[in-house]
């Protein structure tokens, strides 16, 4: 179940389909395409992750979702305009099929968009109610749900009184709260009806007390927010290689260029500080100026991001890194990311789903709540509280295979490695 039918969801259906009809390969999709060494480098088991885990197949999948306008998938993808038309023709049926469910939408949380396709009720509580009978409505035809919000990105909100219980949020939603945004409507209700729930977004959404309670509660896995595609994607890599190396950074000035409903979302200052936190803590969490204090204390680090609506879905991503080296002497890289947003972000949607959907069928990890392992797939991962989140990226990748070796019975690689050598 897909929240917010846009550019990002109509490439991951279409894409899905393509696949699954061969027309295609699903690129960019860990489930799909990776491997995942077992034992001893020596053994040579490398076995495909999804011959590996018990993954749902792609042909197991079934789409439905909310938009606050009502094309269909079809003429959302074509209105988008990320897959040409010898890609959507081929899947025009299919595609057509797909008729979004009125959402829950109030343009006090979106400024920039004026839904038309909307649900109408007394309260919120009447709202996350009408979600919720969705949900149980498309249940009745399928074995198993996930929801995945892959909608705009809401205004800036932090946590409140209202998030602290599950009982003092359902209290909010009666009294129709300004502090809960749609996003928390559909997790609630996600949540409530025992579904994981991911968020594409970096909205405040799950990442509440009340949310990590019903999480635990219901046993539907939750986890980070805020795909990590293209720029923030790029820092997790090269951020960690400056570390690695000792080498320090002076500034880190990052800016963007994009065209989609993404970027005329966030052309409103409230939403772009959303999205300015979730691209601006990833430095502070991997360089640890705290603890190199010579290195990266003193980093100037901005983010800009600019509507620019000739580039479409096609977003250019800049970044300027003054860094320094032996000695003090200062050096710069510099990285021209030309994207395409939707076509990063489909396959970690993909993943996410599939792998929210092994969580909720593996007892070990039922009823944790978070999914840290799935941190690899967010800008923003989330973790236990008092916690602090692990942003580098080859981190990330072996924390998620590892859990995946952990949950099969197999060893943990430490790429220790001195066996070879005994």
């Amino acid at each position: 179940m897909v929240v917010g039918m846009g550019a990002v969801a109509t490439t991951l259906i279409a894409g899905v389909e393509a696949a699954r009809k061969g027309l295609a390969k699903p690129i960019g999709s860990l489930t799909q395409m990776g491997t995942i060494r077992l034992g001893k480098r020596t053994d040579n088991r490398t076995p495909l992750i999804k011959d590996f885990v018990p993954l749902a197949t792609m042909d197991d999948i079934v789409f439905t979702g909310w938009e606050i306008f009502p094309e269909n998938m079809y003429e959302a993808a074509k209105h988008a305009q990320v897959l040409d038309n010898d890609h959507l023709s081929t899947i025009k049926p299919f595609l057509e099929a797909i008729k979004p469910m009125p959402a829950v939408f109030d343009q006090y949380y979106v400024k920039r968009l004026n839904g038309t396709h909307i649900k109408k009720g007394k309260s919120k509580c009447d709202l996350a109610q009408q979600v919720r009978e969705d949900i149980q409505n498309f249940r009745s035809k399928v074995d198993r749900v996930v929801m995945i919000w892959t909608g705009s990105t809401e205004i800036f909100l932090e946590p409140s009184a209202v998030h602290a219980t599950v009982a003092l949020f359902e209290k909010g939603l009666v009294d129709n709260d300004p502090n809960i945004a749609p996003s928390q409507i559909y997790a609630y209700a996600a949540l409530k009806e025992g579904i994981p729930f991911a968020n594409g977004a970096p909205n405040l959404t799950v990442d509440l007390p009340c949310m990590i309670e019903l999480s635990k509660q219901t046993g539907a896995p939750i986890c980070g927010k805020d795909f990590k595609t293209g720029q923030t994607f790029m820092k997790t890599v090269l951020a960690p290689a400056f570390k690695s190396r000792m080498l320090g950074v002076a500034g880190w000035y990052s800016t963007n260029i994009l065209g989609n409903r993404d970027g005329e979302v966030l052309d409103d200052p409230e939403s772009f500080k959303t999205k300015e936190e979730s691209k601006l803590g990833v430095l502070d969490y991997i360089l640890q100026p705290e603890l190199y204090p010579d290195l990266y204390k003193d980093i100037y680090h901005k983010v800009r991001i600019n509507y620019y609506p000739p580039r479409g879905d096609n977003k250019e991503g800049w970044d300027n890194i003054d860094i320094f080296g032996w000695l003090g002497y200062p050096m710069q890289i510099k990285v021209d990311f030309l994207c395409r947003d939707s076509i990063l972000a489909a396959p970690l949607a993909l993943d996410l789903v599939l792998f929210l959907d092994l969580a909720q069928r593996t007892p070990e990890l039922k009823h944790i709540g978070i999914q840290e392992w799935l941190s690899f797939y967010f800008k923003s991962p989330q973790s236990a509280p008092g916690l602090y989140p692990e942003h580098d990226l080859f981190i990330q990748s072996m924390k998620l295979k590892n859990t995946l070796r952990h949950i099969q019975g197999e060893d943990l690689i430490t790429h220790l490695g001195l066996e070879y050598y005994d």
